[in-house]
């Protein structure tokens, strides 16, 4: 195996699991030919490298949460579950753009003194992905023994095992697809009107926007659940004829969101979601996909609306020796986190093989 992480560097790895920076003081420029001038990003990890540096799970996390898995993906990373650090060196970052840390929307820019809010650049998945790379450098890593990831986190992978073929052993990618579809850039450009309704969102008030973000997370909550979640679990009785339980639920999830996140960013992560296309300036899909080298193990989520289970199929079928499951479940798209247990059963068949 490939020497995992640069000697020299060993210090960066050791840290206690707490949050940590990196500064980038050089000019990140973006796909689209803006660019930032300067970057900022937060990490967390967890557990210690091995003699053999050999046990690197990296974690890319989706469009609200943060680098601390263990938060949010409990029954999968944590301690006593599948990716543990007992075993694993595990490093997560706060993606581009991210109300958490790493340098978003709500940062001053260097050049004027002032918030960047409405006005931070575009950026793409890829341009998530070169500042992962950017950080791998910094903590001098040259191989990854697992990619995971769902959702927005697995679109960074796939795009990352594209750029950089020899740097994952394996991966694990769920509720995920290799392009943004038609019907996904619908649903989040409807949460995007949501948020422009809000005059707030394009004031200069730091926490501007947060009535249209409220708006636009009950929407993304249909598309993240099925019919059948709601209907099972918003029931009502025969009487009832107002605050019905599924609206005072859609409230509630709104409410939650806006407190704990950034409506910019919010916004602006939502169009870096529709630029996943790791076909783009490739030739095809097809051809994208077939760069991978990684052993790759593909989880769909059945009944997941906003990534349909075609798309984790398509995957399978065009990366190499990539195997594929989908996982039983009443929850949709949601199901990537909250199936956690069948996914760390899956997760460690594939491993052990």
């Amino acid at each position: 195996m490939t020497q995992a992480v640069k000697s020299t560097n060993q210090e960066h790895i050791n840290n206690p699991d707490t949050l940590q920076t990196y500064y980038h003081p050089l000019p990140f420029v973006l796909e689209s030919g803006e660019s930032l001038p300067e970057l900022r990003i937060t990490y967390h990890t967890f557990g210690k490298l091995n003699a053999k540096a050999d046990n690197i799970v990296w974690v890319t996390h989706a469009l609200t949460a943060n680098s601390d898995p263990t938060q949010w993906w409990p029954g999968l990373v944590g301690d006593n579950e599948l990716v543990n650090p007992e075993d694993h060196f595990i490093i997560c970052a706060n993606i581009l753009g991210s109300c958490y840390g790493t340098t978003g929307p709500r940062d001053f820019n260097p050049e004027n003194g002032e918030r960047y809010l409405t006005n931070f650049p575009d950026f793409t998945i890829r341009d998530i992905v070169r500042a992962h790379e950017l950080l791998r450098r910094h903590l001098g890593i040259e191989k990854i023994y697992l990619g995971l990831g769902g959702s927005m986190g697995g679109q960074q992978l796939m795009e990352w095992a594209i750029e950089s073929p020899e740097l994952f052993e394996n991966l694990c990618i769920l509720a995920t697809g290799a392009q943004s579809t038609p019907w996904g850039i619908a649903f989040r450009a409807a949460q995007r009107m949501a948020m422009e309704a809000d005059p707030s969102f394009f004031s200069s008030s730091p926490n501007g926007g947060k009535k249209g973000a409220e708006a636009a997370r009950a929407m993304a909550m249909i598309s993240y659940r099925t019919r059948e979640a709601f209907n099972s679990s918003q029931q009502d009785d025969n009487e009832t004829k107002d605050n019905f339980r599924a609206d005072s639920y859609q409230r509630y999830q709104g409410l939650k969101l806006s407190q704990r996140f950034d409506a910019r960013t919010y916004y602006i992560l939502s169009k870096a979601m529709d630029t996943h296309n790791v076909g783009r300036g490739r030739g095809s899909v097809a051809k994208a996909l077939s760069l991978v080298k990684a052993r790759t193990l593909v989880l769909g989520i059945q009944g997941d609306l906003l990534f349909a289970n075609e798309e984790q199929e398509h995957l399978a079928s065009h990366i190499p020796g990539a195997q594929l499951e989908i996982i039983p479940s009443h929850y949709g798209h949601d199901g990537f986190l909250i199936e956690a247990p069948a996914i760390s059963k899956s997760l460690d068949q594939f491993l052990k093989q």
